[in-house]
């Protein structure tokens, strides 16, 4: 999400003269856009920040910009901080990024901006004033911001907000403003997709919108991100069966295999909920992969409960794995929760999970030899020596010997070699 918002502001700038440029020293504005939801993401904004004292000191002109949540959870604190920064914007301030450089430029003043409530006008005139918009091959759409959980451990609901849903017809012209702009593969987002048109004036759910998109847009490919597993509804598992457009890949967070460890976290489900859910979906549709989030070291997690987890990924072979050690985070009701498990046994604990999920993965990849997929080519792949990466429709990446001009194209692969993170393959046919 931090990525979309990233390239909105820069599409925004954009309308204002500016280019991109990757040389700190040669920029005239630092946009930093920072996420709050590990404690390691924040520690590396101020350690960033501290970097950027030395840049303006060179160009006093220069201004620098701190957005997201850091920004929306410290506030004015982060300008008493650092000294050197002109603007700090909110969550839901990033729609008034120019007009507050602007400010900033003309005025000579710093700013923190906060609002309550997010200004549309800036959006709106991205949109009003381009015939389409230059992207990659797979451009990211946030359909919906803030969620109404409340999990014990996340500070999402306190620097992003309760859930707010764009409107549909707005999502589907920025869409089509993406394709008419090079994109052939949507990602939507949001923090909890699933609950998507709640609030909108228009009865709408979020599978409306998939179908929606698929009737008025004209992309090739559809992803979304993130689904909670307490709101996946029947409806939504049938869309990977009968929709031809979007990917036959879920992620679906989990968290923990515990029962009682899910009731401490707020989840809203159990366990054997998560597992009927994925059975469901593989009854629909038996080729989709499976991706999750894990977190060890939950406050008051016992050994017995972290093999309960070890077991979950054992039963359900997930394609791939998000997993990381449990921090406090402000405002998290968990950061008052007794019976800390130590660093030392989070640290043991995810070592034991991380290699698990490796062997499964190889082992899953190691299953695709010899099989032929469709892959939509992204770009040039990094392995370099000429090859080109795409990914399959199940979310596995695919690297190839192929010209260029397929980029932008779906592609028949046959796999050929596989590993941990990538496949290896060889080019059969173009297919559209």
């Amino acid at each position: 999400m931090n990525e979309y918002d990233s390239l909105r502001v820069q599409r925004m700038l954009g309308l204002q003269g500016y280019l991109p440029t990757s040389d700190l020293n040669a920029a005239d504005v630092i946009f930093l856009n920072t996420c709050s939801v590990r404690e390691k993401a924040e520690q590396k904004v101020h350690s960033f920040l501290g970097r950027l004292r030395r840049v303006k000191a060179r160009n006093p002109q220069l201004k620098i910009i701190v957005a997201g949540c850091v920004a929306q959870q410290l506030g004015k604190k982060l300008l008493e901080r650092f000294d050197y920064l002109d603007v700090v914007l909110g969550t839901r301030g990033v729609n008034s990024v120019a007009e507050l450089l602007e400010q900033a430029q003309n005025e000579n003043r710093r700013i923190a901006h906060l609002p309550d409530q997010e200004d549309e006008a800036g959006r709106q005139q991205l949109f009003q004033q381009s015939p389409s918009i230059e992207c990659d091959v797979v451009a990211p759409v946030t359909i919906m911001q803030g969620c109404n959980n409340f999990c014990t451990y996340c500070i999402v609901p306190h620097v992003r907000g309760r859930e707010r849903s764009r409107p549909v017809d707005e999502i589907i012209r920025e869409i089509q403003l993406l394709a008419a702009g090079g994109a052939r593969e949507i990602l939507l987002l949001g923090q909890n997709v699933n609950s998507y048109g709640k609030g909108l004036d228009e009865k709408t759910s979020f599978v409306d919108l998939l179908h929606r998109i698929e009737n008025e847009t004209g992309i090739s490919r559809l992803r979304f991100t993130t689904s909670h597993p307490k709101d996946l509804s029947n409806e939504l598992i049938a869309c990977f069966a009968d929709m031809s457009i979007l990917c036959k890949y879920l992620h679906l967070p989990v968290q923990s295999g515990s029962d009682r460890i899910l009731r401490r976290m707020n989840r809203g489900y159990a366990a054997s909920r998560y597992r009927e859910r994925i059975d469901k979906l593989r009854q629909f549709c038996p080729e989709v992969g499976l991706s999750s989030d894990v977190m060890v070291g939950f406050p008051g997690e016992t050994e017995e409960e972290f093999e309960d987890t070890m077991q979950l990924l054992d039963d359900i072979q997930f394609d791939n794995l998000f997993s990381f050690r449990y921090s406090d985070r402000p405002y998290a009701a968990s950061s008052g929760f007794p019976d800390k498990v130590t660093d030392e046994v989070k640290a043991r604990r995810l070592a034991e999970l991380q290699g698990l999920q490796a062997a499964i993965t190889l082992r899953k990849n190691q299953n695709e030899v010899g099989s032929v997929r469709k892959v939509l080519v992204e770009g040039p792949s990094r392995n370099g020596e000429g090859q080109i990466t795409g990914r399959t429709q199940q979310n596995r990446i695919v690297n190839f010997t192929a010209p260029k001009q397929l980029f932008g194209q779906i592609v028949r692969v046959k796999i050929v070699a596989a590993f941990t993170h990538s496949l290896k393959g060889e080019l059969v046919s173009e297919f559209s």
